[in-house]
């Protein structure tokens, strides 16, 4: 009996370890990755306090969050988790909504879970076991779990699996993973993580036999990433067989760019294809790096890499240029035709603005993307690109209400273009004809904290900067800090040390490599240290409880021009200060001006001045302007140069990711730079 109760007692005790730990653990968990620098601290590890993250976390919270779990749990909106209830067969009807729609659902779910985490509400936690209970009982036995086949094979009595080329039965299954590993992590609770294994294990039988046409059948891979973080989270090394084989085979028989795999990945030399599916597979190639140390996959992403920053990537960090484009030279695997491609990177230097597609979610791929090269090599420039599409070109997915969003991101917009793009400029509770963005612009927006902070065997790592508690756990001992800021509105960084252990380790302060003349000082006392842009200053030293550092970070507002290649910018500049791009909305015009008739001299005067937009705290810019082009183009298409002195004028600018909150209007990013 005594023997008993202790094995009992030793089997609480392992439970209890497992729950801990599980709440303990990064949102993409790379601490025993043996060919990652870096890792996250937990996922409860950053609490915002106030600033920029603050605010949009608490919009997250409060209206972010609860809008989309009601968007998606309500049949009159989306049928998302109405099909799950139907392959349960807990309600009646037929499978509604595009193939991807469990994908939805699944990243609604994960922004939940992260919220969780951060939070610990337990109405979030009751709305996720109940959902939960649903997607098990929708699932088939042998794991499979895509409710658009099973309610078909329930009313139609057909089971045919990966046979489309353009489903998304794959992605959906990644989704599920990734999002099983969050909630695992945020409650302990292993019940959707039985699902996501089950769904894992089915993918393994499935993939092993396989006929080439099907295993190619994977349209977006979001599935590298899920069962990457799958495989972490169990340590199963099943798992990572499989994503690794996933990667090997992609592109082994006859395929196309929009699924990106035309061409095997070790043989591609030029990003191309669809945007989304690019990065989304670049990020799952990552993953598989840092667990195998492959040279040849990670040659391979920095080639891709250079090729979308050097050549095919926004101002904005955005990605994929186009609504439309074509396999690369014009023609497809066959060479007497030409392949149509969605939402396409274009050939390099290849930007329009007014038509830039750079769907949110593509942004969102470029940001997982280089968090996971952030965490594989401690290079700055990753997280350089990070914070730049974070700040402009997915908060622009999203209004700062945090109910409305936007499918594609352009850098202008106006009502003179004469033709209807195919999606609206004007943010929509509800993008009907694919409401994609949104779940992934929440979840990311719900996750933020865990791209301020990494962890090495050295020390602490400051990613992004914003005013948070950090209370985590280095190899010596527990640190605790406060940083307090105003960015990215203000350089000015303060962190206090509250805890800290008794060995020395190291703090990591990224200098972004938009930043000149960075200066710290420690207790006051100014630091004769070298900062480089884009890199990350190391400070060794014995840390102790009131330590205060200060990091000035120096933010003058910068012309930005762009290769005179770009040929849709050519003599214009984007104005940037800080992280932030800015742009001209015509509302700040006076009546009678457009954004065609503005440009900005070299010689700017141009200040930050405080605004408040939807009770959103925001900079903008204010200062003189040049009216170099105000005349009447109706019915002309070109026109003698004028020689007229032009006009001065005072404009705003917002932020760019903060355009068309003050209603609908024109804007533009780029202008005429007038010398």
């Amino acid at each position: 009996m005594k023997k008993s109760k202790i094995a009992l007692a030793l089997a609480l005790f392992y439970l209890t370890a497992v729950y801990v730990q599980a709440q303990k653990n990064a949102l993409v968990n790379t601490s025993q990755s043996a060919f990652a620098k870096l890792s996250s601290p937990d996922m409860d590890a950053v609490q915002w306090t106030q600033g920029f993250w603050a605010d949009r976390f608490k919009v997250c919270r409060e209206t972010m969050v609860p809008q989309l779990w009601k968007t998606y749990t309500d049949p009159e909106i989306s049928h998302s988790f109405r099909n799950f209830e139907i392959a349960a067969g807990l309600e009646e009807g037929k499978f509604k909504g595009p193939s991807f729609h469990d994908g939805d659902f699944y990243k609604t779910f994960e922004a939940v879970a992260a919220m969780y985490a951060a939070t610990k509400d337990k109405n979030l936690d009751d709305l996720m076991d109940k959902a939960i209970a649903v997607m098990a009982k929708a699932q088939r036995e042998d794991g499979y779990i895509y409710t658009k086949a099973i309610i078909e094979q329930k009313q139609k009595g057909e089971s045919k699996m990966f046979d489309d080329r353009l489903s998304f039965e794959a992605y959906n299954f990644g989704h599920l993973m990734t999002a099983a590993c969050v909630h695992y992590r945020a409650t302990g609770k292993t019940t959707l993580l039985e699902v996501a294994k089950k769904a894992a294990d089915f993918l393994i039988v499935f993939y092993n036999k396989a006929t080439p046409e099907q295993s190619r059948n994977a349209i977006c891979p979001s599935h590298y990433m899920g069962l990457s973080e799958l495989y972490r989270t169990t340590r199963d090394q099943k798992y990572l067989t499989l994503v690794k084989h996933l990667v090997a085979i992609k592109g082994a028989t006859e395929g196309t760019d929009d699924n990106q795999d035309r061409i095997p990945f070790l043989r591609q030399t030029k990003v191309m294809g669809h945007a989304v599916r690019a990065n989304y597979l670049y990020a799952g190639v990552a993953d598989v790096y840092a667990e195998t140390g492959d040279t040849a996959l990670m040659g391979q992403l920095n080639v891709m890499w250079d090729d979308v920053t050097q050549h095919k990537m926004y101002v904005t960090g955005g990605c994929g240029s186009l609504y439309d484009g074509v396999s690369p030279d014009g023609t497809s695997y066959k060479p007497d035709e030409v392949q149509k491609i969605h939402q396409a990177y274009g050939r390099d230097y290849q930007l329009p603005n007014y038509t830039a597609h750079n769907e949110t979610c593509a942004n969102i791929g470029n940001v997982l993307w280089n968090w996971r090269m952030l965490q594989i090599t401690a290079d700055a420039k990753y997280a350089d690109i990070v914070e730049l599409a974070l700040y402009n070109s997915i908060l622009s997915g999203i209004n700062l209400k945090g109910d409305k969003f936007l499918y594609t991101n352009p850098l202008s917009y106006s009502d003179a273009v004469p033709f209807e793009q195919r999606w609206s400029k004007d943010r929509q509770s509800y993008i009907s004809k694919s409401n994609c963005c949104p779940p992934n612009v929440v979840r990311t927006v719900s996750e933020v904290s865990q791209y301020a902070y990494s962890l090495s065997e050295k020390g602490v790592f400051f990613n992004l900067y914003g005013g948070n508690h950090l209370h985590t756990k280095l190899k010596s001992g527990a640190l605790k800090l406060t940083q307090t800021t105003d960015y990215p509105w203000n350089g000015k960084i303060s962190i206090k040390i509250e805890e800290a252990p008794a060995e020395s380790f190291s703090a990591f302060f990224r200098i972004p490599g938009w930043c000149s003349n960075a200066s710290l000082t420690i207790n006051g006392t100014h630091q004769p240290l070298h900062f480089t842009p884009g890199t990350y200053a190391e400070i060794k030293r014995n840390w102790k409880a009131g330590d205060k550092i200060e990091l000035m970070l120096p933010m003058p507002v910068k012309l930005i021009e762009s290769n005179p290649l770009v040929e849709e910018t050519r003599n214009q500049i984007a104005v940037k200060r800080g992280p932030i791009v800015y742009c001209l909305e015509s509302l700040d015009l006076p009546k009678g001006k457009t954004i065609f008739d503005i440009a900005i001299s070299a010689k700017n005067n141009l200040k930050p001045v405080q605004l408040m937009i939807e009770n959103s705290p925001i900079t903008g810019l204010q200062g003189d302007a040049l009216v170099v082009n105000h005349s009447d183009w109706t019915k002309k298409l070109y026109r003698e140069v004028s020689t007229q002195a032009p006009e001065t004028i005072q404009v705003k600018l917002v932020p760019c990711y903060a355009w068309g909150n003050r209603g609908h209007t024109d804007m533009s990013v780029w202008l005429p730079l007038a010398r």
